[in-house]
């Protein structure tokens, strides 16, 4: 099967699109990577989707532009990802744009994602898979994360080889999160705390820029111990897995409440090494918690140089930090072919989800179909002129 993998995450400053081919051989699933792309959002779309996410006020009016105008993006990127397959594509996964994931009292009540998925299948002509975290909310799960399913499989030991040690999966896009692999047990997988939300939010505040590329501004700041504190108290860090976060809590409104707390200035350079620090802390301290040898790091936040450094030399010693490119998968786009995986998953009535990962009580089948048309072999019928009632 061939099958295109959309991914835009709480970074929201772009949409990621892989093709894979996937193929089975026993109890292998060999995937084939295709190519990928990374399509920018314009200035003017991320200000929209920035005015609608929390903790701003919207309108059902905001929300059904934004729906459709996302609709419009992710169509592009599905054309986009049917030339790199080739031309054509069994389906596509278009999970949409989180703008909100509502978790009261630790547990997730319900989810939302915008674009407008019938104008995907419409362009492209083929299936189309959605909504993939509501199917595991409603079996009591956070919805989230589901790539943990992609890392699992990843990092299983081969066919007749001895356990491997414990090693994780980290991706570092607006949030980070962590899977843990380890023999002997379940598959654990959970988002640990911000990894780019909050030094994006600071870059755009202070910098008027999207992001601190590369990590400049913090490599030449130096890291607040005051600020570091206040921040590393967030009750979130504390609390056990499953648990499930997003920009619902990690906003530029938290970074002001914390500053204003603080009661004095923070020079800039400051600020981003400080949130630099705080993520990297976080990261580390959860991978030295579950005793891994070994971390394979995606997603944007891997670009920047400082995070990784620092992430690196904090596991010095007792994990190893490496990229996912080095086994073949491009780190930018790890998720996107996550989520062709989740398909394909899906495609085949096999759960995506992993219940000891997000919490639910069962493991769920993920996702909605839209259909481009009638189904294969469906059997052509005429148009009816008329309607009867049999009683």
């Amino acid at each position: 099967m061939k099958i295109v993998g959309l991914m835009s995450g709480t970074s929201y400053d772009g949409v990621d699109v892989a093709a894979a081919e996937f193929t089975v051989e026993g109890d292998t699933l060999w995937l084939r990577p295709l190519g990928h792309r990374g399509l920018d959002y314009d200035d003017e779309l991320r200000e929209r989707i920035g005015e609608l996410l929390p903790p701003a006020a919207t309108t059902i009016e905001a929300v059904c532009r934004l729906d459709n105008r996302l609709g419009e993006v992710f169509a592009e990127a599905a054309a986009v990802g049917l030339e790199l397959a080739g031309g054509t594509a069994d389906l596509v996964v278009s999970p949409g744009q989180t703008v909100f994931h509502w978790v009261a009292e630790g547990a997730a009540r319900g989810t939302l994602q915008l674009g407008a998925v019938a104008r995907v299948a419409a362009r492209v002509g083929v299936p189309v898979l959605s909504d993939l975290r509501s199917a595991d909310i409603a079996a009591g799960g956070q919805g989230a994360p589901l790539v943990p399913a992609f890392d699992a499989l990843l990092l299983a030991p081969d066919a007749g080889g001895a356990p491997a040690e414990p090693r994780a999966a980290l991706n570092l896009g607006g949030i980070a999160n962590l899977t843990v692999v380890a023999p002997g047990t379940p598959v654990l997988g959970y988002d640990i705390g911000p990894a780019n939300a909050l030094l994006d939010a600071a870059a755009r505040r202070f910098l008027d820029r999207p992001c601190d590329l590369d990590g400049v501004r913090a490599a030449a700041g130096r890291v607040h111990p005051g600020l570091l504190a206040a921040l590393l108290a967030e009750p979130y860090y504390a609390a056990p897995p499953p648990k499930s976060t997003g920009k619902e809590l990690f906003h530029g409104g938290y970074l002001d409440e914390r500053l204003a707390a603080l009661g004095e200035s923070v020079p800039v350079d400051d600020l981003l090494a400080t949130l630099t620090e705080l993520t990297a802390r976080v990261v580390a301290a959860e991978c030295d918690r579950h005793g891994v040898v070994e971390v394979l790091a995606a997603g944007g936040g891997l670009r920047n140089r400082t995070l990784r450094g620092r992430i690196a030399a904090l596991g010095a010693g007792r994990w190893r930090l490496r990229g996912t490119d080095e086994l073949g998968v491009p780190a930018q786009a790890k998720e996107a072919y996550a989520f062709a995986l989740l398909g394909w998953l899906s495609w085949h009535g096999l759960p995506g989800a992993i219940p000891s990962v997000t919490g639910a009580a069962r493991a769920a089948v993920l996702g909605s179909w839209t259909p481009s048309g009638p189904p294969a072999g469906a059997t052509p019928a005429r148009p009816p002129r008329r309607l009867r009632i049999r009683t």
